[in-house]
């Protein structure tokens, strides 16, 4: 056969293998890396006949990948492609690899706001997905009546896919809606009033400790004024709690400092279930490579090394895992262990980071505003006055306007999780109507509250600004202002039946650290701190990162705060 002849069957070889993978993707398996590596076998043993095999075989291999990367990319910005009548741009279209690139700097929410400042509230994102960012849309894709999780949530993944206890019992991995109800039953139970009154009470008290720990950092200089990464500390505050709330105690970061890396070690694993969320048949693959897999193995282990410390220990108060496994699996007889080793990531994660993290953009946005920094120590002061005995309660949280606008403010602007809010079509479903808009079965939708938050339709005047009066005026029918401040559009803790389950102690922590902070201490930023750092280093990794916070500290003249 002609040296040509060869050649062109390699190219129709090539052409063949993207119908198959077309067919089959997002998901690549084993079966995709034998079919590349022996299809264009037959071609290289005919260019043999005319080339030595150190040339033939190169170039077989070579013409083969090329047409079949060629004409994967034609067809996704191809007029015949489903999604060819959504805007995006071109790199997005043809691969997720650009959206890996960009997700690598940590700045993926401001990437998507201005791709829909661009190109409007639905866009083209991936070859098979699109962002939306309409509000009358979210119901559709998040509600009750909307989609199941997307592709995206098997790149989390900190086990390996063939454990079966992920789909069984994860939460946050479950796939299948009615699955997914079920579990949540159980979580619904777990977080009901009384299970949250025993974690009130190991809420108050770490926030004690925290608050002792700074004191003491205040005492210990000879002015008074404590120079802390605030940040630093909220986090191994919201560590040590989650350790009670979740796994019956274990960690004393406050106390001890991080000496064993945890906290640091959930970032890192956090960054690469950042990227392998974009393109989840890589995660296997990198969890087994040498170097780049070993934060994502280590937390995993981690991981699995606290579930099973649990599951053996006696409990001396009731735990989150304590209340779930009542709910969930107890009366079936079951053993709790598959429930507890398939949440753990979940509890731990969800737990310390993402509350640490609005925490510290509290406190960064008070501090930068000082006059709504006075204006929320007098109302915290008003409704918690210095005596003999000064209770924090609960109930008065309802009787403070200010203290939750500036934690709705701050969730507005920095959501907990920025981006990354995917759904898809059921498997078998063939496809499923969002509005006017038909999706077919195999494309993922992501909804991102950051652009939601900051879109001028839904949040105004001036959505990029701190301004917890837009809270206070826009619930108010008899101002004049005209402020746009749409409640249908704040989804800080998702939205549907798979929003935040711990939602309710989530906010409760957020009202009663940054109401003792405030009631305990002076606050202002470090003379050394660069206060616009801050934002700079605000990374979008699946849940939002964040650098140092320096902050002074001055003790206020208050008597201690009970339970």
């Amino acid at each position: 056969m002609s040296i040509s002849n060869a050649l062109a069957i390699d190219i129709i070889f090539g052409i063949t293998a993207h119908f198959w993978f077309n067919k089959h993707e997002p998901s690549v398996s084993w079966s995709l890396f034998i079919l590349v590596a022996l299809l264009p076998g037959p071609t290289a043993m005919l260019l043999c006949e005319h080339w030595p095999p150190f040339r033939a075989i190169p170039v077989a291999y070579l013409l083969f990948l090329t047409t079949l990367f060629a004409s994967i990319s034609v067809y996704r910005v191809s007029p015949i492609h489903p999604l060819a009548k959504y805007p995006g741009p071109l790199f997005c279209k043809v691969s997720q690899l650009w959206t890996v690139w960009v997700a690598s700097g940590g700045k993926l929410h401001h990437y998507r706001r201005i791709l829909h400042d661009v190109y409007g509230p639905i866009i083209r994102i991936g070859p098979n997905e699109l962002s939306i960012a309409d509000k009358d849309l979210i119901p559709a894709i998040l509600g009750t009546q909307g989609m199941p999780k997307g592709p995206l949530f098997i790149g989390r993944r900190l086990t390996p896919t063939s454990d079966q206890n992920m789909e069984k019992y994860g939460l946050i991995s479950s796939r299948d809606s009615q699955r997914h109800a079920q579990l949540r039953k159980a979580w619904n139970k777990a977080f009901a009033n009384s299970p949250l009154k025993d974690y009130e009470e190991l809420m108050m008290h770490r926030a004690l400790q925290l608050i002792e720990e700074l004191n003491g950092l205040c005492r210990q200089q000879s002015d008074g004024i404590g120079h802390v990464d605030i940040a630093h500390w909220i986090s191994y505050f919201s560590f040590d709690f989650m350790g009670d709330m979740a796994f019956g105690g274990g960690f004393e970061l406050m106390h001890n400092g991080d000496k064993d890396g945890l906290w640091h070690g959930m970032e890192a694993a956090l960054f690469y279930q950042s990227m392998c969320q974009h393109i989840p048949w890589f995660c296997p693959i990198l969890r087994r490579l040498p170097f780049l897999g070993t934060p994502m193995r280590a937390f995993g282990n981690f991981v699995f090394q606290r579930a099973q410390t649990r599951f053996t220990q006696d409990l001396k108060q009731k735990d989150l895992f304590y209340h779930l496994t009542e709910a969930a699996i107890s009366d079936s007889g079951n053993s709790p262990f598959p429930l507890i080793v398939s949440n753990a990531g979940l509890a731990i994660i969800a737990g310390s980071d993402t509350t640490a993290s609005v925490l510290s953009n509290i406190l960064y946005y008070l501090l930068s505003n000082p006059a709504e920094y006075i204006r929320l120590r007098d109302e915290v002061d008003t409704a918690f006055p210095p005596s003999d005995m000064t209770s924090l309660s609960a109930e008065m949280f309802l009787e403070m306007p200010f203290l939750n606008a500036v934690i709705n403010e701050v969730l507005r602007l920095q959501p907990p999780v920025p981006t990354s809010l995917q759904r898809a079509p059921p498997l078998g479903s063939g496809g499923k109507s969002i509005g006017s808009h038909y999706i077919k079965e195999g494309t993922a939708i992501q909804v991102s509250p950051y652009v939601l938050h900051h879109d001028s339709r839904y949040f105004s005047p001036d959505p990029d600004r701190f301004w917890p009066d837009r809270w206070l005026k826009a619930s108010n029918a008899n101002t004049s202002d005209a402020v746009i401040c749409d409640r249908s559009a704040f989804i800080p803790f998702s939205f549907g039946p798979a929003n935040c389950a711990g939602k309710p102690l989530a906010v409760l922590e957020l009202k009663s650290l940054v109401s003792l902070l405030v009631m305990h201490f002076e606050m202002s930023f470090d003379d050394r701190f660069d206060p616009s750092s801050w934002e700079r280093n605000l990374k979008d990794h699946f849940v939002l990162g964040k650098g140092a916070l320096m902050v002074k500290l001055t003790m206020r003249e208050r008597v201690n705060i009970v339970r």
